[in-house]
């Protein structure tokens, strides 16, 4: 069976994570006529062999893994890697090295026993946690963690020991009569101990050209002239009289390109790089940690650039651990004998400050999300060796990926291809075609908008009847910000911030927000308001800036606060110690602060708007409030058509009639009418075909209006209060 290119993404499963265990898409496995749970050699810079199992609801072109894996195979989050089956035979012997701590504790038996049923290789790292899918039997697996526990302590769960020898060497599965033992002999460098250098040209395969980075230009630019004057023009620094520090922090969303960026810059310039991968380093001891730094600073050729990615981890800001003083000490040394260092990160805020001491990483480079136009380029150059058919525009698919970063788009392409050779195989035409794009982006998740909690309808504003005053009032406010910013900065004006949707509950908020975001112009993060509040100090505003980050990386996003009273009430008046009061002075501060709010527009709703801190309702914040009446008869009935739109009505209803008897029913009441009326149907008969009239009325008398008249008329009030 031919091998297939996939991307491996880090998306580990609780039950996964560090046992040997990778998801792979059902299809995929049908393609390699492999069930769950057969073995599979995933092969990227080195191979190794993991136990695959289903991923459910995922892309198809994705492989997902845990650090460990990664790190067996030599690859990053997102790198592409080929997957094939192979067999896996019984180890008749195993050979691992580890910390002399971990070694001197643990027994030959206990180390089988955690070993059990996991596939290892020759160099592959394991971990001792005890596979729980599939492996020893339970009262086996919580014997061995109780052992582990007691003799090695908590630091058994991110313990990493290496395979040294394996008979035999690849796709060797631990048995109960594998001879698991210790290698007592001191521990040698390996190769995989230090990250490998490229040279220029063993770079020269499989890193694009910096012409092909859409989006990331000017950053290439930024870092090409401070690499080529550090490595290649000193003699001009020092007549000016002065000194370079190559120590370089950049920051972007994951996925958005940043090691391909360093990687391209470095081959254009003709500067080898080293890349280490943090959270590897920070998920060893601290004294191996601190070794294997020591051996990659040792060992790098002069002058050479250091990739560090994920930097957080290493030197994370709540925690100055003995390994980041290690970390930023050898930075120190290396920076000053004349190497290059790169940092990057997704996550700025969790670094800590110290690195940004002199001497350190002086400089930073922010790589942004790519618009539309970058989108385009990047499919481009994605698609350039698929066969793809003449009439797709990849301008349309650009505008419907909003938040896709470059690994997206690419995951998306692997989608869109696996989708084409499916067919291929049943007879149909070999070509991407422009409804497998469109297809990939609906099965394909954006990396940034994966903490969005919005179910996206396939509807728009012209979906909703009726309320053409609010709807106009939201295309202004919301959608011409996001489509035409061109139009606001030729006329020398701010576009509005945000609007707040105020109403009786279930009369529209939520589902109007739900037809702007089905415009499909901008990614939604939406989040009710309580769902921020912790009873943690600090944390609820720290939860707020984070929000407004992710949304400015997403751009052009769309930020939903649902029940917006419940996070920004009325200063002054809580008795939580001051926490909604905090983090109603941090949602003012990120709406009209320093940090300018760059294509993002905030809705906000709420059934109490006089509970809504005056603050946040004045120009600039959410200048604009809108009132979403209590549906008419008029809109009632669309509602009513729109809800029946798949129910097969009788002849006898007549809805424009029934919309007419239904004072003081919302919208959602309307619907619930109708689903009500088909379960009556379904209750007379299973075998119906229609729902009648009496259906209706017996859906009436179980069915009850929830607008409370005297809240409508407070919100009537309140809203002639605003016009006044």
């Amino acid at each position: 069976m031919a091998a297939l290119t996939v991307s491996i993404l880090l998306k580990p499963a609780a039950l996964d994570a560090r046992r040997g265990i990778v998801r792979v898409h059902p299809e995929v496995l049908a393609a390699l006529a492999l069930q769950a749970g057969d073995p599979v050699r995933l092969t990227g810079e080195r191979s190794t062999v993991c136990i695959a199992l289903q991923a459910e609801g995922d892309a198809r072109g994705a492989v997902y893994a845990d650090d460990l894996t990664l790190g067996n195979l030599g690859a990053l989050d997102g790198d592409s890697i080929s997957i094939e089956p192979v067999t896996l035979q019984a180890a008749r012997r195993v050979v691992l090295d580890g910390p002399i701590e971990v070694a001197a504790a643990v027994t030959s038996d206990i180390l089988r026993r955690a070993l059990l049923s996991k596939v290892v290789g020759v160099d592959d790292n394991v971990s001792l946690l005890p596979l729980d899918i599939g492996g020893a039997p339970r009262d086996v697996v919580e014997a061995t963690r109780r052992t582990l526990s007691n003799t090695v302590g908590f630091a058994y769960t991110t313990t990493l020991l290496t395979v040294v020898e394996s008979d035999p060497a690849e796709a060797a599965m631990v048995t109960s009569d594998t001879v698991v033992t210790w290698r007592r002999a001191q521990r040698e460098t390996t190769q995989r101990d230090v990250p490998r250098v490229e040279t220029p040209k063993e770079q020269q395969d499989d890193t694009p050209p910096v012409a092909d980075l859409a989006g990331l230009t000017t950053q290439a630019d930024q870092l090409r002239e401070l690499l080529d004057l550090g490595f290649h023009h000193r003699e001009i620094l020092e007549s000016v009289g002065t000194k370079i520090s190559l120590g370089i922090l950049l920051t972007g969303p994951t996925g958005v390109g940043k090691t391909t960026l360093v990687r391209a810059v470095a081959k254009e310039i003709g500067v080898p790089v080293a890349h280490l991968w943090a959270p590897e380093v920070a998920a060893l001891t601290a004294n191996d940690g601190a070794e294997k730094l020591r051996q990659t600073t040792a060992r790098l050729p002069k002058p050479s650039l250091l990739l560090v990615s994920g930097v957080e981890d290493l030197a994370p800001r709540e925690d100055n651990t003995p390994l980041s003083t290690v970390f930023r000490r050898l930075m120190r040394e290396l920076i000053a004998a004349g190497h290059a260092i790169v940092c990057t990160t997704s996550r700025p805020e969790e670094v800590s400050p110290l690195l940004r001491q002199p001497g350190l990483l002086e400089h930073e480079i922010t790589a942004p999300m790519p618009d539309a136009a970058a989108r385009q380029a990047l499919l481009g150059v994605l698609v350039r060796n698929m066969r793809v058919e003449s009439d797709v525009d990849l301008g349309v698919v650009a505008g419907r990926t909003p938040g896709f970063v470059a690994a997206d788009l690419l995951t998306l392409v692997r989608e869109a291809g696996v989708r084409a050779a499916m067919r291929a195989r049943d007879g149909g035409v070999a070509e991407v075609t422009a409804a497998d794009l469109l297809a990939a982006a609906q099965t394909v998740r954006p990396s940034s908008m994966a903490d969005s909690t919005l179910e996206l309808a396939q509807v728009s504003l012209d979906d909703v009847g009726d309320m053409a005053e609010v709807k106009q009032i939201l295309t202004e406010t919301v959608l011409w910000p996001l489509t035409y910013p061109d139009a606001f900065t030729r006329l020398g004006v701010e576009a509005p911030r945000g609007v707040l949707l105020y109403g009786p509950p279930g009369c529209g908020k939520t589902y109007l927000v739900k037809a702007i975001a089905g415009s499909g112009k901008a990614n939604v993060m939406s989040v009710k308001g309580a769902e921020l509040l912790t009873k943690w100090v600090g944390e609820s505003e720290a939860s707020v800036r984070d929000l407004f980050r992710r949304a400015r990386q997403a751009a052009p996003t769309l930020i939903f606060l649902d029940e917006v009273d419940a996070l920004a009430p009325v200063r002054g008046q809580s008795t939580d110690g001051g926490t909604t009061d905090r983090v109603v002075a941090a949602l003012l501060t990120e709406l009209d602060g320093v940090e300018e709010l760059r294509n993002v527009v905030v809705i906000g709703a709420t059934n109490r708007p006089d509970m809504v801190d005056p603050a946040l309702l004045r120009p600039g914040r959410l200048e604009r409030v809108v009132y979403v009446p209590p549906p008419d008869a008029g809109a009632r009935a669309s509602i009513l058509r729109s809800a029946a739109k798949n129910v097969p009505l009788a002849p006898d209803v007549d809805l424009d009639e029934l919309a007419g008897e239904l004072e003081l029913f919302s919208a959602a009441d309307c619907s619930a009418l109708v689903r009500e009326a088909a379960l009556s149907a379904m209750r007379e008969s299973l075998d119906a075909t229609e729902v009648t009239a009496e259906h209706v009325k017996a859906a009436r008398s179980r069915v009850r209006p929830s607008l409370d008249p005297g809240q409508l008329a407070a919100l009537e009030a309140y809203a002639d209060s605003r016009r006044g």
